[in-house]
């Protein structure tokens, strides 16, 4: 299945034997990497394999507990990020870290700004950016600021931050999760022109299938331990897949045929502002049935959040209508969304969906944590919450295992993720939404995930997906709306829709 793994010269990285422990939790166990220069390496694992504390001590953010880094055939002690950019490593994180208001030439050089004298030289700035920008093929409006840009843009600052501070070597982490098919497709051949140049490039990824298009080498990682490096052109996504969690993986979700049953969410006419005060949604109009998964297909910035915090009570609207189970939710609390049927997997979990200080055990029981039996006379049954917990790790495959005390702020973020989907699932609730459920989850898991949201169709429920993976809406969805400019412009049955006439509608054009 795999080659040799043959060395060519010089490696532009080399982690050696890398052990990481956190008290008696054993992190990374004696992981080997080998990147070389012009060269694409995937790192691929589950959610809690090890994959971002192997880059993060590589970046400079952890210390090794023993192993030895090289950077061009040197040991190297990365004590901070900034012993890593000095020796030409560069990280473009999953969160991107920008100054909202800050035009995209200023936070590029922030940090590093060119000086007239004592003076910054903005003229001299703009100019080196434009410059870098067009030598990569990083299109990139300089002027604009990060606020009023996509977040394929975004991400595009982000790599020319890297570069723009001497970097050689690119950790790209899950670049492509809020991603539309076009910019994913413009981002592999920017990696492409970035090693054509001499740089390499580091991807760690939950995507068998960009594997497959953007990178040379695969190292897997599973349970901290190193797996093994192949060469990607001699292993399929199956392959992959299961060195990765050392079982077979299905990839096909098994969804019966089934009628839909009465409406269950109704919009109407329904208007929003962002946070700027703009108009985002321009009267969209939608229907949810029991028994059916309407999935919401659009590129980032239609409308798509006002629309998701208006159903949930995070955000008012400022006209129209939306019921469920003919009771209007629309401008109500959170509260009054939840006890009236509405159970939500937010976008962002670690802002909405956890409290990062409480124990995992506290976060499932957020909603419903004065009902029985987690509560009985006012006072919080410990013994029940627990066993709840213990049951919802078991369950729902939480990692590491017999964590219920542990602060969720300390799971890898695809478990964290888990803990949201085990505790809205469990809710029961007849309407559930669920915003990039899968976002940074492995292969296995969103198996699993998938598994339980067609479960909850199955059941009679009325589930709304808003997911940025066309691939995830079309396998889930029995109706497929796509959303442009504040309004559903196209509704498809899901078992007729296609990935270029998808794309097409959601930059706002026609289907033929």
């Amino acid at each position: 299945m795999s080659k040799e793994y043959v060395d060519v010269g010089t490696p532009a990285i080399e982690m050696r034997n890398i052990v990481k422990k956190f008290g008696d939790f054993v992190a990374n166990d004696g992981i080997n990497l080998t990147v070389h220069k012009g060269e694409i390496h995937a790192i691929l694992g589950e959610n809690g394999a090890g994959k971002s504390t192997l880059m993060n001590q590589l970046y400079g953010l952890l210390k090794p507990t023993s192993g030895e880094i090289l950077v061009n055939g040197k040991p190297i002690e990365m004590n901070n990020p900034r012993d890593a950019i000095d020796a030409g490593i560069g990280m473009v994180h999953q969160h991107f870290m920008l100054v909202q208001p800050f035009t995209v030439t200023e936070n590029i050089v922030l940090g590093a700004e060119p000086l007239k004298g004592v003076t910054l030289d903005m003229a001299t700035a703009r100019k080196n950016v434009i410059e870098l920008s067009e030598k990569y093929g990083l299109s990139i409006d300089p002027d604009a600021k990060i606020e009023d840009i996509s977040v394929g843009m975004q991400q595009r600052v982000e790599i020319l931050k890297a570069l723009y501070r001497g970097a050689d070597i690119l950790i790209l982490d899950e670049p492509t999760s809020s991603l539309t098919p076009q910019e994913i497709v413009e981002l592999i051949q920017i990696m492409h022109n970035l090693t054509h140049d001499g740089k390499c490039i580091i991807l760690i990824t939950h995507k068998l299938k960009e594997i497959k298009e953007a990178a040379d080498y695969c190292t897997i990682i599973r349970l901290g331990k190193y797996i093994g490096t192949v060469d990607v052109d001699t292993v399929d996504e199956n392959d992959l897949a299961s060195m990765m969690v050392g079982r077979k993986v299905t990839f096909q979700v098994d969804k019966p045929a089934q009628e839909p049953g009465k409406v269950v969410l109704d919009v109407k006419d329904l208007h929003g502002v962002d946070y700027r005060g703009v108009e985002i949604l321009k009267g969209l109009n939608l229907q949810v049935h029991a028994g059916e998964i309407v999935g919401i297909a659009g590129i980032d910035g239609n409308g798509q959040t006002e629309l998701v915090e208006i159903l949930t009570g995070l955000r008012k609207g400022t006209q129209g209508d939306a019921t469920v189970n003919g009771v209007s939710i629309y401008n109500k609390s959170p509260s009054f969304g939840f006890e009236h049927g509405v159970s939500s997997i937010p976008a962002d979990r670690q802002k909405h969906g956890l409290v990062l200080d409480f124990s995992i055990e506290d976060n499932l029981i957020l909603q419903n944590y004065g009902e029985a039996p987690f509560s009985k006379k006012r006072f919080l049954q410990r013994d029940s919450i627990f066993k709840h917990a213990s049951k919802s790790i078991e369950d729902y495959d939480i990692r590491p295992r017999q964590s219920e005390k542990r602060p969720a702020g300390t799971l890898s973020g695809g478990n964290q993720q888990k803990v949201i989907i085990a505790r809205e699932v469990q809710n029961d609730k007849d309407l559930l939404i669920a915003v990039n459920p899968t976002r940074g989850l492995d292969v296995g898991a969103i198996e699993y995930v998938h598994q339980y949201i067609v479960e909850q169709r199955n059941k009679g429920k009325a589930v709304l997906l808003v997911s940025f993976e066309l691939d995830e809406i079309m396998s889930l969805s029995d109706v497929i709306d796509v959303i442009f400019d504040g309004k559903i412009v196209s509704s498809i049955p899901g078992g007729q829709a296609n990935e270029n006439e998808l794309g097409l509608l959601m930059a706002g054009g026609k289907a033929e």
